[in-house]
């Protein structure tokens, strides 16, 4: 890959790098909170299995409506101004969500929050594309994963340890706090978006082509599937039905569960934290994403099948598998920078936003369905484990079948 645009310097770079990051660490800590405040919402506003699901999903509705015009904007405008903006309606979800009063109050609010934090990967990708050399990009995509993995990590114990002290009320008044802060942060430190002294001819066509050019690559569609469902379902059960499954199935404890998430997302942490140092030496020696991809997404296959299998056989080592299926899935998310280099600069934005709502759109529909499944057994008179059972094996079934396109589509690991 070639670039026309100048990068950034390294000292530069990494300060764009930890503005962004903030931000991303605060979107993620909003997105998976659901999770650690699923039984105290479940007792406080009644609800159920679908109405949590629904709940949970909303935040990924309200990001995968942005996902098209976004990846537009982010090429016209540049990723300072998109995040800025959009960091502005997360403030007001946040303040929203804390003073709701009702299911529908707080799902709209969830909506909005996930219409606000819609760019805070994607305006970073984008421009990273154009500020960063490959390598570097494969690096900071490991590590800004890494850094939203923080703030899951930050949504578990730490919530839990706040809630008797302030209040999941108070802790979204605060979090709006820290999103103002983050703005600040970036409106100072990212460089303003400049065209190319000199656009090349295929990046002038490429800039009025809209997503025609992104809905004819063949490798984008390769990987849709399993970003729909292998990744999707991966930030789905770590962001909320981990929880649920260690209090419902596992038996155990909300503060039980909320350290088993805490240890889930720490070793996800860990774990693209370790990606972004392997992956460019790996690049290096012609090892790219699609043959890790290849290798890795059927682990995550069989570790689902122990979690489902060994649901009430090995409760103490819930938390375990969960994490250990999650580490496993985390092979998929290369396919996000794949993506992006797959297309000119000119057109990162738009390939990766575009991406991202096939992955965001998985996420609400495994949330949700997963919710829909459960309360669809239970209607049926099954136990609440068979139940949770019976909608993790609809998922594993929707999973390999992603797997296996992915795989018949074009077995060679060229992202054409």
């Amino acid at each position: 890959m070639t670039t026309d645009h100048p990068l950034l310097s390294r000292r530069y770079a990494i300060t764009v790098f930890l503005a962004f990051a903030s931000a991303y660490f605060l979107s993620t800590l909003i997105r998976a909170i659901t999770a650690t405040l699923s039984p105290t919402l479940t007792v406080e506003m009644g609800l159920n299995a679908r109405d949590l699901g629904l709940l949970a999903g909303g935040y990924f509705l309200g990001f995968s409506f942005t996902q098209l015009p976004l990846g537009t904007w982010l090429d016209r405008f540049g990723p300072k101004k998109v995040n800025v903006a959009f960091l502005a309606v997360a403030v007001l979800g946040c303040l929203a969500f804390a003073t709701a009063t009702s299911f529908v109050g707080l799902l709209a609010a969830r909506m909005l929050c996930g219409v606000g934090l819609s760019a805070c990967l994607m305006a970073p990708l984008t421009g990273y594309r154009r500020w960063f050399d490959a390598t570097a990009q494969l690096r900071t995509n490991s590590w800004m994963l890494m850094t939203g993995s923080l703030g899951m990590l930050m949504s578990t114990l730490p919530v839990q340890w706040l809630m008797p002290l302030i209040g999941w009320r108070a802790l979204f008044v605060g979090l709006a706090v820290f999103v103002v802060l983050t703005m600040l942060l970036i409106a100072w430190l990212v460089p303003a978006w400049q065209a190319p002294a000199r656009a090349s001819d295929t990046e002038t066509a490429d800039a009025g082509t809209g997503y025609s050019e992104v809905w004819r690559n063949r490798y984008f569609w390769r990987m849709t599937p399993v970003g729909f469902f292998s990744y999707g379902g991966m930030v789905a059960i770590q962001t909320l039905w981990a929880g649920p499954w260690l209090t419902q199935v596992g038996g155990w404890t909300s503060i039980e569960a909320a350290t088993g998430l805490f240890g889930i997302n720490l070793t996800m942490l860990l774990t693209f934290w370790t990606w972004g140092l392997i992956t460019p030496k790996l690049a290096r020696r012609g090892i790219h994403p699609n043959a890790l991809i290849t290798w890795g997404v059927p682990l995550s296959m069989g570790v689902m099948c122990l979690l489902i299998i060994g649901a009430d056989q090995w409760a103490e080592w819930t938390a375990v598998v969960l994490a250990l299926f999650c580490l496993t899935s985390s092979f998929v998310s290369l396919a996000q920078p794949a993506v992006g280099q797959a297309f000119p600069a000119a057109l990162a934005g738009r390939a990766l936003s575009a991406y991202n709502l096939v992955i965001f759109a998985g996420i609400f529909v495994v949330q949700w369905g997963i919710g829909l499944a459960v309360d669809l057994f239970k209607s049926m008179g099954w136990g609440t484990v068979a139940s949770f059972q019976a909608a993790m094996t609809g998922f594993l079934i929707c999973s390999v079948m992603s797997y296996g396109y992915f795989w018949w589509a074009k077995p060679d690991n060229q992202p054409t």
